[in-house]
Formats: structure tokens, C-alpha cells, sequence
């Protein structure tokens, strides 16, 4: 029998090499260096995702990365930095990552709220905890994805962030990821959210690039919330090169009877993939993955979530709103699993999208597996045209089109982010849509 040895592309060779090159000054040693082993191992048996895997269909970083770009060590925090980070207008605890390295300087760490400990990555995953790589594989669901494993092995730093248990947080913790954007290069980074039992608060996202110079992302996050916590979960992307390629992964482990609600705002980020794995540790518990993806120009959004019902009486919901112009490309693939055992599990999954022109595409592919015969289950996708008739209304009253199209395009996307319970992030996220939507209205106004 022919053995069939798959070629290796120039970026897959490149990243072997890096691997090799630095692995042995990666933080970890013992289990977390043969975690980094692992996961390379099983990457470099599958290669870079491409359309052939079903779960990167859509999404062919493959050809996508025609070159691996250098790693990147974490530097200083620049002028532009400094000048972003002044603008960002969030109350709270602020914990900053510079090319994916953690910057106590810019982090407010003189100010931790009470219940609430922070680390590097970097040092606690040469600190002697046992749990830490059972925490960082995260759900099972989320095995063998191999973007993830890529960020396995290569992850440098990030933060760890622990709540205690009965910790109500008054403000958001933000994390706030910026790529200088001073060179071209790779940000590996992975951050851990561990919330006791009982926890209420919001840990908010935030990743942008201050430069000009397009970098290859891949981040990941890790949530586990304990028994009757109540998490918000936000992340916003933007302000990214357009040649920019991100891979941002969920992974969220859920115990009983919590509330896990995550939001994203995609927009101006040039090629994203958001993956999402959830698990139910726990019975009696609610989990919302929603978002908006505002695409032009050639941007590329890709939102993939495999939902585990692993245990009886969940509730999920998605729901993802995009809106797409230019020759945009989105792409929504939910999976939804409902184990044998996870009887009266209620589940909702939804897609919507609106074209602005021809050369506009999304792809929908929402699924369920269900074992179990007790469930109430249903998905559904669309994608249309702005509403003529709600355009005419509009119109009628003295809106130029423009305008008008604006005030329908913010209807629609605000259906998903009125979910959003913190009343400031929600302003924070309609700020972004509405600034968006007014670039898009002087752009049309000027070609009209």
C-alpha cells in the first residue's frame, strides 16, 4: 500500500521551524511543555484548516497564509499605544497585552477589586498548579480543532484571572489586546477567566491594532464559570488592518444553574474566524452567543460554535446578525449537540444577514445533533436585501436614502445587541455600529 505524504505549504515549514526554534524558551515546563508538544504534533498531522475540513469550509487559512510571519516577543508599549489606550473610555479594571505579552505598566494592577487575583500567563504557567492544563485544553468539544492546537503551542503569555467565590464585580474587567502594529509578525496569546461560584460580572475584549503594519492573530480565551454565576462575556474587534488574519477562540465550561452570555462585535478586522466551544457542566443553565458582523471592502468573517448539551435542562441561545457590502464575505456555522442524557434541553439558533449589493456573500450552515427525545430545538437562517417598503417609509418623511438605510441597518443590528445587559457596554457597542454605519452613509453619499 502507497504511503501519502501530505506536501507541507511554505507557511506550515516556516511555523515547524519557529516551533522548533523557540519551544524550549516557551514559559512551561513538564505537563505544559508536553501539552505545547502535543498540540504541535497534532497540527503538524493536519496542517494549516483548509476547505476540506468541514468546520473550515468557509474559511481556507490554508490559502489564506501564503506566509508565516516572524513571532512576535511582546514589546514595549509605543507612542500610538499609549495614544489608544487614552482614548478607550471604560470604567473598571484595565488588563493590557502588547503583541500578546502582558504590560503591568499599563495594567491597573495598584487597583484590584476585592475577590478579584491577576497573573501573567507567562508566570502561571511556570507555577506549580496542577489544574492549569486541564484548564487550557478546555471543553471536549473543542479537541482537535487545529487553529486551537497552533495556539497550544505557541501561546506566550496572556493574563489569569481568578474571582472569587460571591464576587459581585461593580465595573468590567477589560482585557485589552493591541498589536503595535509597528512590523509585520505572529501573536500567539491565550488569557483564563476562572469565576467562582456565585460571580456576577463582565469581562469585556478589546482587540485593535495602533499600527498600520497587519498582523496574524490567534488568541484564544478560556471562562470557567462556576455553579450559579451569572458571566458577561463582550469581545469587540476592530480597527485592524485590512490585511489582518485573526483566529479567536471561546472555550466556556459552564456549571448549574449560571447564566453565560458572550457578544461580539466584528467590523473593520479584515479576515476574523470566532470559534466557539461551550460545554454544560451543570444542569438548569442558560447560555447566549450572540454578535454583529459589519463587513465591506473584501472582509471575511467567519462565526463557527459547536453548544454540548452534556446534561438535562439547558437553555441556549445564538443569535448572529450581519451585514455585508462590497465583496464581503461572512459565514455562520452553528452546531448544537444534544447528548442522550440531556433531556428538556431548550435550544435556538438564528442567522441573519443583510446583502447591500451583488457582490456581497454569506454562507449559513447551522446544525443539530440530537440524541435525546425530550428537547425543544429549532434553527433558522436568512439572508435578504434592506427592506424596500421600511426604506419608502423612511424616504416618505424626508430621509435621503442614505440616512434612511443607516436607520434600518441600526434596527437590525441592534436586535442582537439589546441582549447586552450592561447598559454601558451596550452604548459602547452601538457607538461602534453607529460609527460604522455613518462612514458606510458618507461613503454612499459621496458616490451618489
Amino acid at each position: 500500500m502507497a504511503i501519502v505524504t501530505p506536501l507541507k505549504t511554505a507557511a506550515e515549514q516556516v511555523l515547524a521551524q519557529q516551533f522548533a526554534n523557540v519551544k524550549a524558551e516557551l514559559p512551561g515546563a513538564g505537563p505544559v511543555r508536553k501539552l505545547r508538544e502535543d498540540a504541535f504534533a497534532g497540527f503538524e498531522a493536519k496542517g494549516l484548516p483548509h476547505r476540506r475540513l468541514e468546520a473550515w469550509r468557509y474559511t481556507d487559512l490554508r490559502m489564506m497564509l501564503r506566509e508565516a510571519k516572524p513571532l512576535a516577543g511582546g514589546n514595549a508599549a509605543t507612542q500610538a499605544v499609549r495614544d489608544r489606550l487614552s482614548t478607550l473610555k471604560l470604567d473598571g479594571l484595565r488588563l493590557v497585552l502588547i503583541d500578546g505579552a502582558f504590560n503591568a505598566e499599563l495594567s491597573g494592577l495598584a487597583a484590584l477589586p476585592e475577590g478579584v487575583t491577576v497573573h501573567a500567563l507567562a508566570d502561571a504557567l511556570v507555577s506549580p498548579r496542577e489544574d492549569l492544563t486541564r484548564i487550557l485544553s478546555g471543553p471536549g468539544v473543542a479537541e482537535g480543532d487545529t487553529g486551537l492546537m497552533l495556539n497550544t503551542a505557541l501561546m506566550r503569555d496572556g493574563v489569569l484571572v481568578e474571582i472569587a467565590e460571591g464576587t459581585e464585580l461593580a465595573a468590567p474587567i477589560a482585557i485589552i489586546s493591541l498589536a503595535s502594529g509597528e512590523d509585520e509578525q505572529a501573536i500567539f496569546s491565550r488569557s483564563v477567566v476562572l469565576a467562582g461560584k456565585g460571580v456576577k460580572g463582565s469581562i469585556v475584549e478589546i482587540s485593535e491594532s495602533a499600527g498600520a503594519k497587519a498582523a496574524q492573530i490567534n488568541t484564544a480565551i478560556v471562562f470557567e464559570a462556576g455553579d450559579e454565576s451569572e458571566i458577561q462575556h463582550i469581545r469587540l474587534v476592530t480597527r485592524q488592518p485590512a490585511e489582518t488574519v485573526q483566529v479567536l477562540s471561546l472555550l466556556a465550561t459552564v456549571g448549574a444553574h449560571a447564566r453565560f452570555d458572550s457578544f461580539a462585535l466584528i467590523c473593520n478586522s479584515g479576515t476574523v474566524r470566532q470559534q466557539h466551544f461551550v460545554r454544560y457542566a451543570g444542569e438548569h443553565t442558560e447560555v447566549g452567543l450572540r454578535g454583529v458582523n459589519l463587513l465591506g471592502g473584501q472582509e471575511h468573517s467567519d462565526v463557527t460554535l459547536v453548544v454540548d448539551h452534556e446534561v438535562p435542562h439547558g437553555t441556549s441561545r445564538e443569535l448572529f446578525k450581519s451585514i455585508i457590502g462590497g465583496e464581503g464575505t461572512g459565514v455562520f456555522q452553528g452546531k448544537v449537540i444534544v447528548r442522550q442524557h440531556a433531556q428538556k434541553t431548550d435550544g435556538s439558533m438564528k442567522s441573519n444577514a443583510l446583502l447591500l449589493n451583488d457582490g456581497a456573500t454569506m454562507f449559513n450552515k447551522p446544525e443539530l445533533e440530537i440524541f435525546a427525545d425530550d428537547v425543544v430545538c429549532g434553527h433558522g437562517a436568512t439572508v435578504a436585501q434592506i427592506d424596500g417598503e421600511q426604506l419608502f417609509y423612511l424616504m416618505a418623511r424626508g430621509l435621503p436614502r442614505p440616512q434612511a438605510e443607516a436607520l434600518v441597518l441600526q434596527a437590525f443590528a441592534g436586535e442582537a445587541v439589546e441582549f447586552v445587559a450592561d447598559e454601558a457596554l451596550r452604548d459602547l457597542i452601538m457607538g461602534e455600529v453607529e460609527g460604522w454605519l455613518a462612514n458606510r452613509e458618507h461613503t454612499a453619499g459621496k458616490a451618489a
